[in-house]
């Protein structure tokens, strides 16, 4: 096992839920931009990129959130609250998303002019709730890796779906393609998180 194997191994076992936070302690907006440019990195259906942040460090806001989120400390003492949203409609994307491609010479120009045209016709006509399931899958994965990236940075977080959900798109006017996910508290634990066990892999695990 080489060193940057060590590293990840260490930053996944350290990884814990965290609940309690130190309210004093601040990360900066330059560095939640950072971990979340970092965790943009995540893989996408398409590479259509279904996912949108609204990151919460109003005092007060914070406090008007954990109300919707069931009361829940970590929302108010944590540094601060990334709501992380699905875009059902991730295929309007995909122009943005190709062009750049074809602009950093990932791609030729036939070849983004037929992924537009074949994200245009698939996407669109697709059901509703299989493109949210699709957004929620993709969103899953760029939460996990703001979680590990945030833990290797030195600092905590822990995912949550427990809040309402209609609540929340009321209270920051969320568009109607974007669905709320995970409320994402981050910032230094006050009290570390605990230890959990884990059903044995080989119990769960079948080769064929």
């Amino acid at each position: 096992m080489n060193k940057s194997e060590t590293s990840l191994s260490s930053v996944i076992s350290e990884r814990r839920s965290v609940r309690k936070y130190n309210p004093d302690f601040k990360i900066s907006r330059e560095e939640i931009l950072d971990i979340l440019k970092e965790a943009a990195l995540a893989p996408s259906s398409s590479n259509l990129q279904p996912w949108k942040f609204i990151v919460i460090q109003d005092e007060e806001t914070k406090k008007e959130l954990r109300m919707i989120a069931n009361n829940q400390e970590q929302v108010e003492t944590s540094s601060a609250v990334i709501a992380i949203l699905a875009d059902r409609e991730m295929y309007r994307n995909g122009e943005k998303v190709y062009r750049s491609s074809f602009e950093a010479g990932y791609m030729d120009e036939t070849t983004m002019s037929r992924m537009i045209e074949n994200t245009n016709k698939l996407y669109p006509a697709a059901p509703v709730g299989m493109r949210e399931n699709i957004a929620s899958f993709d969103t899953g994965l760029i939460s996990m890796q703001i979680m590990l990236i945030a833990r290797a940075r030195g600092y905590d977080t822990v995912p949550m779906g427990g809040f309402n959900k209609q609540q929340f798109i009321e209270k920051f006017n969320i568009a109607e393609r974007y669905m709320p996910v995970l409320l994402l508290p981050i910032g230094k634990a006050a009290v570390q998180g605990h230890p959990t066990t884990r059903i044995p892999v080989e119990e769960i695990v079948e080769f064929i």
